[in-house]
């Protein structure tokens, strides 16, 4: 298979995954949204919460990733010793929950659910940095789509057994922080029963700690700079509020999807330890995804308009202006996702992405402290685009110092971009 058969392939499967997964997820969005703005707030707070967890103890699955693709090995005491050490955090992190859910701000109380499943939650986000070092895109499919349908299926169950509509948002989180147990369990068994397991290599997992805890703190910063917004609402609007303006955001970051599907399709070749190469595959897939990205972009705004207010109910109507505010800065921010592969996979510098992640929340956080209190969530909407074109352009500037490209190469799209435009059409080799 050529080379650019290879990524049609890779992207194609990572690009039908994340739909079918997007629209699970929207099928679960929908349920809670239909219980009322408060409930939809309360919902996306717990997510977020998880996703601050998941990101924070992310780094382990990506070092296996690249002991895979950068060294070629089969990390399989590294993997032990990586199970072990997500399953220990869980439990600690367990402890924290427990405490927010008992003594924080009522929002937050249904945390408790998310403490018992967070000895398990790790796993499966970890473990299948195996199969993303090898670009083997099935098993990762897999592990993407089987916790909404599980979801799904779990709240299927609830309402045969009530013969009613759910009560409140209360089983859907359960259902939730089950189908993510259920996953982990599965992954740790299929790993075992394929021999990817050894005794646990402490002394590896502590070689590669330094790097692990840079990949956590940059996904973790990321994260909330994804997030923050939410958060300044709730804090300064309420629960409503929160509801309503998670929907934009939920619109918004579906255009990740697209240029995150091409990412990850090439992660391995980014990782290869030729410069010029990776660089080259770098500035490529970042002119992709903007090209990808500027033809969703309208067709996902169209679509919002259409579907929002009569599946989800004309109290999200509002979402919409915010989404306008929201999409110029989402499809910036996700065509540069190559660039931090570049730093991370390839060059072993998670600290740069993390830098500019850095940069960009405390600009989104600052601007929407200012912002909310003026022109409510319109100034968080607002906040996170600007911080966003913000971010790229540094990160932008830093990847064409390091790869020694001029600026313009990495930022304007040249005629390559058509040829590999053309390329791809035809699955012959870009």
């Amino acid at each position: 298979m050529s080379a650019a058969a290879g990524v049609v392939r890779g992207t194609a499967i990572n690009l039908a995954t994340r739909l079918l997964s997007v629209a699970l997820v929207l099928a679960i969005t929908a349920i809670t949204a239909r219980l009322g703005t408060a409930q939809q707030g309360a919902f996306a707070l717990f997510t977020s919460i998880e996703g601050v967890l998941l990101a924070l103890l992310s780094g382990f699955g990506v070092a296996l990733a690249r002991r895979v693709s950068h060294h070629g090995e089969q990390p399989r005491a590294l993997l032990g010793a990586t199970v072990l050490a997500c399953m220990g955090l869980g439990g600690l992190a367990s402890l924290g929950l427990w405490a927010v859910s008992a003594s924080g701000p009522p929002a937050y109380a249904a945390l408790w659910l998310l403490a018992l499943a967070a000895p398990l939650l790790l796993l499966a986000p970890n473990v299948a940095g195996l199969w993303l070092g090898e670009g083997r895109m099935a098993p990762m499919a897999a592990v993407s789509l089987a916790p909404p349908l599980l979801t799904l299926l779990g709240l299927g169950a609830v309402l045969l057994l009530q013969t009613a509509t759910l009560p409140s948002v209360q089983p859907v989180l359960g259902a939730w922080v089950a189908a993510k147990v259920l996953v982990g369990v599965a992954v740790l068994l299929l790993v075992w029963r394929a021999g990817r397991l050894a005794a646990p290599d402490f002394r590896a997992l502590r070689g590669e700690l330094p790097f692990i805890a840079t990949i956590g703190l940059t996904n973790l910063i990321g994260l909330l700079n994804y997030r923050v917004g939410l958060f300044v609402i709730e804090r300064l609007l309420g629960l409503s509020a929160t509801g309503v303006y998670s929907i934009a955001v939920v619109v918004a970051e579906l255009l990740w999807f697209v240029s995150g599907s091409l990412t990850q399709a090439v992660y391995g070749r980014i990782g290869t330890p030729d410069r010029a190469r990776a660089a080259d595959t770098t500035v490529r897939v970042v002119h992709l995804s903007l090209v990808a990205l500027l033809l969703v972009a309208p067709l996902l705004a169209a679509a919002a308009v259409l579907l929002i207010p009569p599946l989800l109910g004309e109290a999200y109507r509002d979402s919409l202006p915010l989404l306008a505010f929201l999409l110029p800065g989402a499809l910036v921010f996700g065509g540069a996702s190559a660039l931090s592969a570049y730093f991370t996979n390839h060059a072993g510098l998670p600290r740069v992405p993390a830098q500019v992640a850095a940069l960009s929340l405390a600009l989104n956080a600052g601007l929407a402290l200012l912002l909310v209190p003026r022109l409510g969530m319109a100034g968080a909407a607002l906040a996170a685009s600007l911080a966003y074109a913000a971010s790229v352009g540094v990160l932008a500037w830093r990847f064409a110092r390091h790869a020694g490209l001029p600026l313009g190469r990495v930022l304007l799209p040249g005629a390559q971009l058509g040829r590999d435009l053309l390329a791809l059409r035809r699955g012959g080799r870009v």
